[in-house]
């Protein structure tokens, strides 16, 4: 499963296999691209998970979702007028597809045709300053009339503004619960607005509502969303330069409004401004750099998107596993590197990391690095 030109609709069957792989528990987009490339299919990946696991050390059972919870959740998704799209098909947006371990299945809500659009990210504070909510819906509307579409989050103050801005044009509103649990709930109405004129899509199952831990991971799909992300206001501590720097390891372009250094709002956006962000006051202050990307985005390199030669390694054994376990720690190291200090065959390694990642004992790390959560060992 790489990120590469668009492919053939899944069938239903394959869509609900996929739908049970990721919902499976330690499965996220890294650990499903492995099981495809190893096992071929999402089903066959299924029958493969409990012996996985237990070699891993896990020791209890693993949780797979049975047919008739997805097929539940797909029905839940066709009531709202929503659909599952897999990684490589026509509507899948092309952007997101190029980055590192882009989610297999994305829940849309929506006209996909707003992915065609070049995309540009606006994020900032919750607590926005009626300044900052300004700025924000002027480059919104700015974009949409320049063809743009615009990516956020759907949160209070400014992300709230660049959708409004928005909306008549086309805007993506990215939620961290599930489809039907928009966050916060003041903004239902405007969730419903944006999926008639532009989408709303989410990675989480449908009726899952949002925790802290999970607005990063749909900070990384705003990112992963964008040729380029504006932040608007941020404090020194806040999602939105988490959004920041997601964007920046992925080869995103970063951009930050300047603000007062009297008002805590605007320090986290002074600070990238500082580190080199490209300094918006208008509209063509992104565009500019932008309109070089548009249409030039290519499938990011991955030295794991073709899995190894299995045919021509022994299975790991036990003192195989134990080499690789003593080699990791709590510092991510490069894959290639683990193979080269343990001399085992790739083949091997990555299947003792595979066992490890459905154990819930690894980490995985943008560059092919890994490492042992902590208290494993």
């Amino acid at each position: 499963m790489t990120a590469g030109p668009v492919g053939p609709r899944l069938s239903d069957r394959q869509r609900l296999s996929w739908l049970r792989l990721i919902r499976t528990p330690n499965v996220g987009p890294s650990t499903f691209r492995d099981l495809i490339n190893r096992f071929g299919s999402a089903e066959a990946a299924i029958e493969a998970l409990p012996e996985l696991a237990l070699s891993g050390g896990l020791t209890r059972s693993v949780r797979i979702p049975p047919v008739a919870e997805a097929e539940a959740e797909l029905e839940a998704a066709a009531a709202a007028g929503a659909r599952f799209v897999a990684v490589g098909e026509p509507d899948y947006p092309p952007v997101l597809r190029n980055m590192d371990y882009p989610p297999p299945l994305l829940a849309v809500r929506g006209n996909a045709a707003v992915f065609a659009l070049p995309p540009v990210a606006i994020v900032g504070a919750r607590n926005a300053s009626l300044a900052g909510i300004k700025m924000a819906r002027m480059l919104a509307s700015d974009l949409g009339r320049e063809g743009y579409g615009v990516i956020s989050g759907l949160a209070r103050g400014i992300d709230t503004a660049a959708h409004e801005g928005s909306l008549a044009t086309g805007t993506v509103a990215v939620l961290a619960g599930g489809l039907d649990q928009p966050y916060p709930a003041e903004n239902a109405d405007l969730c419903n607005g944006i999926a008639e004129r532009g989408a709303v899509v989410s990675e989480m199952p449908f009726g899952w509502e949002p925790r802290a831990q999970d607005f990063p991971r749909r900070n990384r799909i705003i990112a992963g969303l964008s040729l380029g992300l504006v932040v608007v206001e941020a404090a020194k501590r806040s999602g939105s330069l988490i959004s920041a720097r997601l964007a920046g390891g992925m080869g995103r372009l970063v951009f930050a409004v300047p603000g007062s250094p009297l008002d805590p709002r605007a320090a986290g956006a002074n600070g990238l401004l500082k580190d080199g962000a490209t300094l918006v006051t208008e509209v063509g202050d992104v565009t500019t750099a932008i309109a070089p990307l548009i249409g030039r985005s290519e499938p990011q390199a991955d030295s794991l998107d073709e899995p190894p030669d299995f045919a021509s390694a022994a299975p790991a054994d036990d003192s195989d596993r134990r080499r690789v376990v003593e080699a990791l720690g709590p510092t991510p190291v490069g894959i290639d590197d683990l193979i080269h200090h343990t001399r085992l065959h790739p083949a091997q390694v990555f299947m003792i990391l595979l066992e490890l990642d459905l154990a819930g004992r690894l980490e995985r790390h943008p560059g092919n690095h890994v490492s042992l959560l902590p208290g494993e060992g």
